[in-house]
């Protein structure tokens, strides 16, 4: 037996002591054969993740030194002056991790735990900023009586007589003709120009017939009173909330606002976000070679940060190097920093000695979800500025992308929280007897009457990109796993369609 199964059979030794199973089972060799399945399940999977994260550097072992509690600092005084070098590498008394939904309610709450600012952006440069206020109209819209179609504006009962080379046109300014319209008269009318006061309707050109030589306008169908008008504050009228605080500025929202009347928009202003990559073993360009590999990390997370709404530095590598590490902590002036890697217990893991050399306030340090569960948020002060630590295996990374950053970002942009849903699964999926499970997925249209669903994809392991670069959604799969046909909680991915229900290339 490896000290990891004596570990875990002490775990639930001690649990099933204090009642923490729950269950009851009428013999002792069905206690030791589930206990056998359960380590059985997991030794496959921390073999394969211990074996890449000693390629990696992302030491991701399933230590408890690697979990330490909400919202306990390292430092028990966080207002004391930081020493002025990294503390030696040596771990905190190890805290429980926390839940997943956990995590992630503590990560929006920073993220909203201040006042939001406010600035003025020109609307050519709002494109992607969330609205600080709720957008009212400046006026009605439209804000005059105007043509829906080219054609003639009549007035009264037909037929009608016109004066032959008038017209209104869209934009030009009123002339004694869109005055007012007599009964029994008729004037020639372009789409989105002004109605003379006292008219029927509109008589688009094709139900119009004109007989020149007696100066008579009669129509093939019937005239319906309005038809064909857009009247004065059909959209809304002057005032009217158009969309709410929170919303993100689309081009139809730009649009809208330019439609109403704005030049400008209340924003709030994008945070900022500083990528710090760490390892020594991570290459910039070329093959992998001689124990080094390619950083998968520093070319991804930038372009998902701003699909998140962030601005983003380009990434800063670091190395396993404790002072620097330190120094570009305390030289940033970002919002958020993001590391990766260094988050667990290993000789050159530095994230948590550092941040406890300066201070820093661990509000999550651990989260019970597979993969990625050494990641951590911290707190530099009581408003910000404050740092994700993501693993280093890049599936883990992106599990730590939307369990703490998604939310917290969120937050900070005053975007609305990525609402919840659930979506039926076909196929199977295991589940991690004690942890959440992350797995990517792909929407399928269902066929032959059958219903919308997910498929889960291959290639899941912490290290591995191929699955989630085929997905559009992570499915949260609970302890235990899910059976196929049932539903499961998703997380879109920020890429995926509003409507994302399409056949995929991968499987």
């Amino acid at each position: 037996m490896t000290g990891d199964d004596a570990e875990e059979l002490a775990v639930e030794q001690a649990l099933a002591l204090v009642g923490g199973r729950n269950q009851t089972r009428g013999r002792a060799d069905d206690q030791a054969r589930d206990r056998a399945d359960d380590q059985a399940r997991d030794r496959a999977d921390d073999q394969a993740r211990h074996r890449a994260d000693d390629r990696t550097g992302d030491r991701m072992g399933d230590q408890t030194g690697n979990q330490a509690g909400d919202q306990m600092p390292h430092n028990q005084n966080p207002g004391a002056p930081a020493d002025s070098h990294p503390a030696p590498c040596t771990t905190p008394s190890p805290s429980p991790a926390l839940p997943w939904d956990r995590a992630r309610a503590v990560a929006a709450r920073a993220g909203r735990g201040g006042p939001l600012a406010v600035v003025r952006l020109p609307l050519d440069r709002a494109l992607g900023h969330v609205l600080a206020e709720p957008l009212a109209a400046l006026t009605d819209l439209p804000s005059f009586d105007t043509s829906a179609m080219d054609g003639w504006a009549v007035a009264g009962p037909g037929p009608w007589t016109y004066e032959e080379g008038v017209s209104l046109l869209a934009g030009v300014r009123e002339s004694p003709a869109a005055a007012r319209l007599p009964d029994g008269t008729a004037v020639r009318i372009a789409t989105g120009a002004r109605t003379p006061a006292d008219t029927t309707a509109v008589i688009r050109s094709e139900h119009a017939h004109v007989d020149e030589a007696r100066g008579l306008l009669s129509t093939r169908r019937p005239v319906v009173t309005g038809q064909d008008i857009r009247p004065r504050g059909q959209e809304c009228r002057s005032g009217d909330e158009l969309v709410p605080a929170g919303t993100v500025v689309t081009p139809a929202v730009l649009g809208l606002a330019a439609a109403a009347g704005y030049d400008a928009l209340p924003a709030v202003p994008r945070p900022r976000v500083d990528v710090l990559v760490l390892g020594d073993e991570l290459l910039a360009a070329g093959l992998p070679h001689d124990g080094l590999i390619r950083d998968a990390l520093g070319p991804m997370l930038g372009p998902w940060l701003r699909a998140l709404g962030a601005e983003v530095s380009g990434p800063r590598r670091l190395g396993d190097d404790a002072e620097a590490l330190r120094e570009a902590l305390t030289s940033s002036d970002a919002d958020l920093i993001v590391t990766t890697g260094g988050t667990a217990s290993g000789p050159v893991d530095h994230v948590h000695p550092v941040l406890a050399a300066l201070g820093a306030e661990l509000l999550v340090d651990g989260v019970t979800v597979r993969p990625g569960h050494p990641m951590l948020l911290a707190r530099f002060a009581p408003d910000g500025p404050h740092l994700v630590g993501l693993p280093g295996n890049p599936l883990a990374a992106v599990s730590g992308l939307l369990t703490l950053a998604e939310p917290l970002l969120a937050g900070l942009a005053g975007r609305p929280a990525q609402d919840a849903y659930r979506a039926l699964v076909h196929a199977d999926v295991p589940g991690h007897p004690h942890d959440t499970r992350l797995v990517p997925v792909v929407h399928r249209a269902g066929r032959a009457g059958g219903r919308d669903h997910v498929a889960p994809l291959r290639y899941n392991g912490p290290a591995m990109l191929r699955g989630i670069a085929a997905a559009d959604g992570l499915a949260v799969v609970p302890v235990g796993g899910v059976r196929s046909g049932t539903e499961v909680e998703i997380l879109d991915l920020p890429w995926a369609p509003a409507t994302p229900w399409t056949e995929g290339c991968f499987t």
